[in-house]
């Protein structure tokens, strides 16, 4: 058996964002009382069951192969989101602006395609 350091890097740069997604949205399912007031506090208590719900959806589809790019478009959203939410609200962007970015280089590292158009190895380079 082999060793494939950039198979093991790809599984380590998913796996980051993906693990604190997950741990996000098991957490707002959860409910506790910390959670519960940091909802409230940025206005989305009443709709905390549906956001650990997408949570752990977008990461889902993010981690399967074939729905990456859907799960990116989809964590990119809610992401974006939480930073206008979280600046509406006087609150630090660091923690959605650090997932998102974990996500876009999980993202870049396993597809490049999901940045950058697809190229056919048949068409010609334009160099113009």
């Amino acid at each position: 058996m082999t060793f494939n350091k950039k198979k093991v890097l790809t599984g380590v740069l998913t796996a980051i964002p993906v693990l604190m997604i997950l741990a996000s949205g098991i957490m707002k399912l959860l409910g506790g009382a910390e959670i519960r007031t940091a909802l409230a506090g940025a206005g989305v208590a009443d709709y905390r069951l549906l956001l650990g719900a997408m949570e752990l959806l977008f990461a889902a589809l993010f981690l399967y192969p074939r729905a990456m790019k859907l799960g990116l478009l989809l964590l990119t959203s809610y992401f974006a989101g939480a930073m206008a939410t979280d600046l509406s609200h006087g609150r630090s962007l660091l923690a959605p602006a650090l997932i998102l970015t974990l996500v876009w280089i999980a993202a870049f590292v396993r597809d490049r395609s999901a940045f950058l158009p697809a190229r056919s190895a048949t068409e010609p380079v334009s160099r113009g």
